[in-house]
């Protein structure tokens, strides 16, 4: 029996599986003259971004990835499709909830023309018909709702981290900075405590972390060091720009805000850095640039190890020994197979030397200066 192939069918045979400019316009053509097909072409969208979830795909994975290998009205095109299947799908967690709320920062596509549009459309789905299948990331499993003293815990180290990043005094970044971590880790020693006296079961789980070019080897080395002293451990995808960080969930959350405001405080002190050796006549931007997000990323590394030991008492040690183990199985699980990788680019001693010194300002314990 035969059947009318549609304007959408068409468009798809002729340019989602063959990747020529020629291939995309001879589809674009076809959607461009058919605004009856405008339904049908939205709703196989829908279809592909339910199979990326079914292939571990999240949203903010799907966006990074999107504005990492198109342009801006396709990063759009991604995000309206992402709002318009999320009624389809069911509960998801709340680190799900929160990356679509997320999207509302990112607006609507742009009134264009018809070809252009639809050559967009195109492109983005055949992006998305090729996306590879990912490790699907565990909930994390926790005893308890969240309380109040938890939402104001966060809240008053989300707050002094911003102003760590936003000060121009080393002395008051360094302060702010350090009585952050000393909640994070007083934060997860709560927790660990809780868990040890709870009788319900209790997991790690896992989340996706973007470490965007330039410089991602450096900044993946950043993240492991701030994982490692959360009580976490993080696995680096490079070729799609993400790291996996597996741990607790009050461990997480404290690895995420942490990470975060390291990379930006790293990155105005090399900035700062640089504009000196520049005005001293040096231009290896590159080298020097690498250089001091490895350094810095070491250095917070051991500062991160420190601190956190000033929180464990010798009775927490036997619950995060526990815990440890259980992020380790759970890691392991979920990628048996890895490698590690050596950091490439570390020449440049005077960005060695700089960004010493700044992870130094930065440090993240109440304990003295290290040597």
């Amino acid at each position: 029996m035969s059947r009318t192939t549609s304007t959408v069918e068409r468009a798809f045979e002729a340019a989602l599986y063959d990747a020529t400019d020629t291939a995309l316009d001879t589809g674009a053509s076809l959607l461009a003259s058919d605004p009856a097909a405008d339904a049908e072409l939205d709703a196989r969208g829908r279809e592909f971004v339910a199979a990326a979830w079914r292939r571990g795909w999240q949203p903010a994975d799907l966006v990074r990835y999107v504005r990492r290998e198109l342009d801006d009205v396709h990063l759009r095109l991604c995000v309206a499709l992402i709002r318009a299947q999320a009624p389809a799908d069911g509960p998801r967690g709340p680190r799900w909830a929160a990356q679509l709320d997320e999207l509302a920062a990112i607006g609507a596509p742009s009134g264009t023309d018809r070809f252009s549009r639809a050559g967009a459309v195109l492109e983005l789905y055949r992006l998305l018909l090729r996306l590879p299948t990912l490790e699907p990331l565990a909930q994390p499993v926790r005893r308890r709702a969240g309380t109040g003293s938890d939402t104001r815990m966060l809240g008053r180290i989300r707050a002094l981290l911003a102003k760590a990043e936003a000060t121009g005094f080393p002395e008051e970044a360094e302060a702010l900075s350090a009585k952050a971590q000393e909640l994070m880790a007083r934060h997860s020693v709560d927790e660990a405590l809780l868990a040890a006296r709870a009788p319900a079961p209790d997991a790690p789980g896992a989340c996706r972390i973007g470490v965007e070019p330039p410089y991602e080897q450096a900044k993946a080395v950043l993240l492991d060091a701030v994982s490692g002293a959360n009580h976490c451990r993080a696995v680096w995808n490079e070729p799609l720009g993400f790291s996996t960080v597996v741990g607790f969930e009050a461990d997480l959350e404290a690895v995420e805000l942490l990470y975060t405001s390291l990379l930006v405080q790293a990155t105005t002190a090399m900035t700062r850095a640089e504009a000196a050796q520049r005005a001293g006549g040096r231009k290896r931007t590159k080298t020097f640039r690498q250089s001091f997000l490895a350094a810095y990323a070491h250095r917070i590394g051991s500062r991160l190890t420190v601190a956190v030991k000033t929180q464990v008492t010798d009775d927490l040690l036997p619950v995060l020994a526990s815990r440890e183990v259980a992020v380790s199985s759970a890691t392991d699980r979920m990628f048996p197979q890895t490698v590690t990788t050596r950091l490439r680019g570390v020449s440049d001693e005077a960005g060695w030397t700089e960004g010493r010194e700044a992870a130094d300002r930065a440090r993240m314990g109440s304990r003295p200066r290290l040597p």
